[in-house]
């Protein structure tokens, strides 16, 4: 039987899994590695890291294994972050991440100068700080010698796939949110590249995320203990879209919300569209059809945030073991810690607890901030809605879908069947399905998605309770418009 190793490369680690034809996970690890914020609101990491984790993770993975099994790897991975290489695919500098607000200057000059209708036609989005297009704008202002000497850009996934096949690459779904790709008609705009003052030769190949790109080079399948030309490398997906394979989300009209280091709505359509108001990305999806996605910068984050740097615990399931009292908690959480996205686009906006009193308690504002998330996530859902997107259940993945109280929240909040995975293994359990697709063990994404992807458990809204988080979301949508120009000071 052939296995398939999927590698989500992630913010704060690199996460790795061994599966075997039926969807099987023999073996899963993680690797962290460092973040680093040179300036308040900045955010980077140095490629070589990455690298070097996913070496020492893939030969802990395969270590018992008969290697002459393994068929394909492919990736799941941290979208939008900006890495450059020199004429000698050196690394340039350290990769600008998603998460990464430095660029709000070079954001309102795309949006405002340029113009949103201009940027929609051209990438079907507008421009986020967190996007790539900005980043490169803000390397040329900033830093001009490091601008002159790139002669090729990528993303953080495709920074691997290079080391592993000596190839440039990315795929639709990743490159979509670089706000360089004509995601409708699939191509490099030529409009965006002459606008950020790079030529289309700096661009990586473009593939669908099931596409072959490669075999490892020789050198790497020497050291990682592999034949050189018995494993394929599968161009794999932007983080979201890989984990939304690993969910079921494929095909048109499903939903998976992400509760990861980031929050996301995920919503797939076999037709590309465009949300008019641009508080939904248009992107490409890993099954080569389109989503729409609502991105909020700080999910699970927030939550680790609050419990091991201001707590002090690492026992999520016992800071939330009291919480009871669902729908009447008086404090609020804005889970606006690195600036957010969808739907504000405010990369100004921070973090905030209001409503506190002589008898609030660390659980009311633990339970605010598993709130406030919901809340965040539903704004997206919100828009959605409104385009005439029927939405009524959906599945849920990432470290926050661990928590039944967090699911339990979200079903009541957004007032639809919320449903977790058999397998919770996020985009590197989509990754390792896109590489099995790949090398031909699978006709295509949907037959292979859905037979791998079985759900577990639902859970269902309460009637009492969607009525108790209606009037509290009412309540959250105003502190938003009421602050905002307080963070401008």
């Amino acid at each position: 039987m052939g296995y398939y190793i999927g590698i989500d490369l992630g913010t704060s680690a690199v996460k790795m899994l061994l599966m075997d034809a039926n969807g099987d996970i023999i073996k899963s690890i993680a690797k962290e590695y460092p973040i680093y914020f040179p300036q308040n609101g900045w955010s980077e990491q140095d490629p070589q890291d990455w690298w070097n984790a996913v070496k020492a993770g893939i030969q802990e993975i395969t270590a018992f294994c008969d290697k002459s099994n393994i068929k394909g790897i492919s990736f799941g991975g941290q979208m939008h972050g900006l890495v450059m290489l020199d004429e000698n695919d050196k690394i340039i500098r350290p990769a600008i991440l998603w998460n990464d607000g430095r660029s709000a200057k070079q954001c309102k000059y795309l949006n405002n100068e340029i113009g949103k209708k201009k940027l929609t036609e051209y990438t079907a989005n507008i421009a986020f700080a967190g996007f790539t297009a900005p980043k490169i704008l803000w390397v040329r202002e900033n830093e001009p010698e490091n601008f002159k000497r790139i002669k090729k850009i990528m993303l953080p996934k495709d920074y691997i796939a290079y080391k592993m096949t000596g190839i440039h690459s990315t795929d639709y779904s990743d490159a979509s949110g670089m706000l360089l790709l004509d995601v409708k008609n699939k191509c490099w705009s030529k409009e965006m590249l002459k606008i950020c003052g790079i030529d289309e030769s700096v661009m990586p190949k473009l593939f669908e995320s099931y596409d072959v790109i490669g075999v490892l080079k020789s050198e790497v399948a020497k050291e990682l203990g592999f034949s050189s030309d018995s494993v394929k490398v599968i161009a794999g997906a932007g983080d979201n879209a890989a984990a939304a394979v690993g969910t079921g989300a494929v095909g048109n009209g499903k939903c998976n919300l992400s509760l990861g280091t980031s929050g996301t709505v995920f919503i797939t359509q076999n037709n590309f569209s465009v949300d008019s108001n641009n508080a939904l990305h248009s992107f490409a999806h890993a099954d080569g059809k389109y989503h729409l996605m609502g991105c909020m910068l700080s999910a699970a984050s927030c939550n680790k945030w609050w419990l091991e740097n201001i707590i002090g615990t690492k026992d999520y399931a016992e800071s939330q073991a009291d919480i009871k009292q669902l729908g009447e908690n008086k404090v609020f959480f804005l889970p606006y810690l690195m600036g957010e996205r969808s739907p504000h686009n405010d990369p100004d906006v921070r973090g905030m607890f209001i409503g506190m009193s002589m008898d609030t308690t660390r659980n009311d504002m633990t339970q605010a901030v598993l709130e406030g998330v919901a809340f965040a996530i539903r704004d997206s859902i919100e828009i959605a809605r409104a385009l005439g997107i029927e939405i009524k259940r959906s599945t849920i993945c990432g470290g926050g879908a661990k928590s039944q109280l967090w699911c339990k929240i979200m079903a009541n909040v957004l007032n639809m069947d919320i449903i977790t995975m058999e397998k919770e293994e996020g985009p590197a359990f989509g990754a390792a399905i896109l590489a099995s697709v790949g090398c031909g063990e699978y006709k295509d994404v949907c037959e292979a998605s859905n037979k791998i992807a079985k759900l577990n458990k639902i859970y269902k809204p309460n009637g009492e309770l969607v009525k108790k988080y209606e009037i509290a979301y009412r309540r959250f949508k105003e502190i938003y418009p009421t602050m905002k120009l307080w963070f401008k000071n």
